[in-house]
Parts: C-alpha cells; sequence; structure tokens
C-alpha cells in the first residue's frame, strides 16, 4: 500500500481576479448600453459586487441574461476557473446586444461552498459592504430557449473566468 501527500497552493493574487474582473465589467457595460436593459452605474454597481465576491472566493459563476419582457434573448455565463492555466485568453468583446421592446438585464449569481459555510452574521457583513441588495432567486437559468453560441475566456495567471454566450 503506497501513501502521498498533494499540496495545493494558490498561483494568482487580487490583481489577477481585479485584473479578470475588469474585463467582465467591460462586457458587462458593453451589455447594458447595447441592449438599454441597464443603466451604466448600475452596470458598474454589478461589477463592483461581483468582483468584491470573487476576492473573497464566495462567487463560483455570474449569468447575465437580456430578457424581452419574459423572454430569454440573449445570455451569457462566466464560470470561474482558479486553475485556468488551461484556457486561452481572449478580449473583452463580442456583446454588443442589439436592443429589444421591454429590455430587462438579468444578473444572477451562484455562490461557493466556502459563502455556505459563513455564518448568518458573517454574510450579513459581506452584504452591507456591497452597493447592490442581493437575495435569492428561483429563475431558470438553463438557457433552454437558447444554445451556445461562442466562448471566451479572460485570464491572469492561474485566474480566470469562462465564458459562454448563448442566444437564438
Amino acid at each position: 500500500m503506497s501513501t502521498y501527500a498533494v499540496t495545493a497552493t494558490e498561483s494568482y493574487s487580487v490583481a489577477d481576479i481585479e485584473n479578470v474582473f475588469r474585463r467582465f465589467t467591460t462586457d458587462l457595460r458593453m451589455i447594458a448600453e447595447s441592449s438599454g436593459g441597464m443603466a451604466r452605474d448600475k452596470a458598474e454597481q454589478y461589477g463592483y459586487d461581483i468582483e468584491y465576491l470573487a476576492k473573497h472566493d464566495y462567487l463560483l459563476c455570474v449569468d447575465v441574461t437580456l430578457l424581452s419582457g419574459s423572454r430569454e434573448v440573449k445570455a451569457v455565463r462566466y464560470t470561474v476557473n482558479t486553475a485556468a492555466g488551461e484556457l486561452t485568453p481572449s478580449r473583452p468583446g463580442g456583446v454588443l446586444w442589439s436592443a429589444v421592446p421591454s429590455p430587462y438585464l438579468r444578473v444572477i449569481i451562484q455562490y461557493t461552498q466556502k459563502w455556505y459555510d459563513l455564518s448568518e452574521a458573517s454574510q450579513s457583513t459581506v452584504k452591507n459592504r456591497l452597493k447592490l441588495p442581493w437575495g435569492s432567486t428561483d429563475a431558470d437559468i438553463s438557457h433552454s430557449t437558447l444554445s451556445i453560441a461562442s466562448t471566451r475566456s479572460y485570464v491572469s495567471s492561474t485566474y480566470g473566468i469562462h465564458r459562454e454566450d448563448y442566444s437564438k
């Protein structure tokens, strides 16, 4: 019988997370402005909150959906990857979405286990540091009416996010 030990170390910094989420926020601003689904300052508030959660290892993924009324038109999902060496880096872009009637951008985050391991008081402390109120939802983010159209990845060192773009 053989035994072995594995030691894992993170080889990325807060600056790497900031670099990656700067690209995410650029995407979100482009989506908001081109679709008319959200004001620029609101997109920047979302970007701030999402980056804050990522810096504290509470963010698993972000789903951004453009709705026209209640109909899904387009979506992007950003999934955090802390071993991003296998991802091919991309530049922000490809998210100039056409304006639609009654546009609404829905932003949903999924938390890591680290978030759920926090006490209620600690979660409340984090939420008080965010710019926007976040709550729970039962919204369907499977994008069953859409198909994956393309992918991109934003990487800095070994930290990254993988983006999947969904459209009709």
